[in-house]
């Protein structure tokens, strides 16, 4: 098994944090610059920040944000919302992001992760799927988890990564904020789909929750908010127990 990541999500409005229930009720979490400083010291893998009224407020992902958060990292940092053209996104990674992630943009014009995957590589290319079971299937939803594509989750992660994505950011709306634990089985129908990366996010409330997503999710990476945003649970902490479980993790 290769060695799992632990990623911390900033989802942004008005350059602060802000973390929801289901995409609803936003409450603030903190500056995003503070916040990525303490993680790089707590030794998250990976910092990804979601500007998540970009695209409902048809403007970029903010780019003074991006720099002070870049600033403060020394590791990989993803940036989404508002991600709708290949200068959209390079305005993104001139202000410091190693990734963009895009949702809305990515169902409406696929071909857009194929240009993008050729000027900056796959590896810098994720597509995010905001998914919500309908049923017996889970269906992606777009505009900040407004608007239903129509279009089938697992179905549409393939086609992502066939036009050249390096990743999938796995979101389940149905879980989000609500501490649940991850949707492992909707991890696990989009991991064993794809050969590219996947990361489970939506729900994370408990070390057993990463545990459970890595193993029984096959996800390759883990995100969360409120617990480390809040404090519930810190990085290290969190990597020693995966650690106990012979879950492998970075250093």
């Amino acid at each position: 098994m290769l060695a799992r990541r632990i990623i911390a999500c900033l989802d942004v409005r008005d350059g602060q944090v802000v973390k929801g229930v289901q995409f609803e009720g936003l409450r603030a979490a903190g500056d995003p610059a503070e916040l990525a400083r303490r993680y790089d010291a707590e030794g998250i893998d990976e910092v990804v920040i979601l500007d998540v009224t970009a695209t409902l407020e048809a403007r970029q992902a903010r780019a003074q944000t991006i720099r002070a958060v870049s600033r403060e990292l020394f590791l990989p940092l993803c940036v989404g919302g508002g991600i709708r053209t290949e200068d959209d996104a390079a305005a993104a990674i001139d202000a410091g992001a190693d990734k963009v992630s895009l949702n809305s943009a990515a169902l409406a014009d696929p071909a857009l992760l194929t240009r993008l995957a050729g000027r900056y590589g796959s590896q810098a290319v994720v597509v995010a799927i905001d998914a919500k079971r309908q049923g017996d299937e889970w269906i992606a939803y777009t505009r900040s988890g407004s608007a239903s594509s129509a279009r089938e989750v697992v179905g549409w992660a393939r086609e992502a990564a066939a036009h050249g994505a390096g990743e999938i950011l796995l979101t389940s709306m149905d879980r989000d904020g609500t501490k649940s634990g991850f949707d492992c089985e909707l991890t696990a129908a989009v991991s064993d789909a794809v050969s590219i990366p996947v990361i489970a996010s939506g729900g994370a409330g408990s070390f057993e929750h990463f545990a459970e997503v890595f193993v029984t999710g096959h996800a390759d990476a883990a995100l969360a908010a409120s617990i480390f945003h809040f404090n519930t649970h810190g990085v290290a902490e969190l990597k020693q127990f995966l650690r106990t479980r012979a879950i492998p993790v970075r250093t």
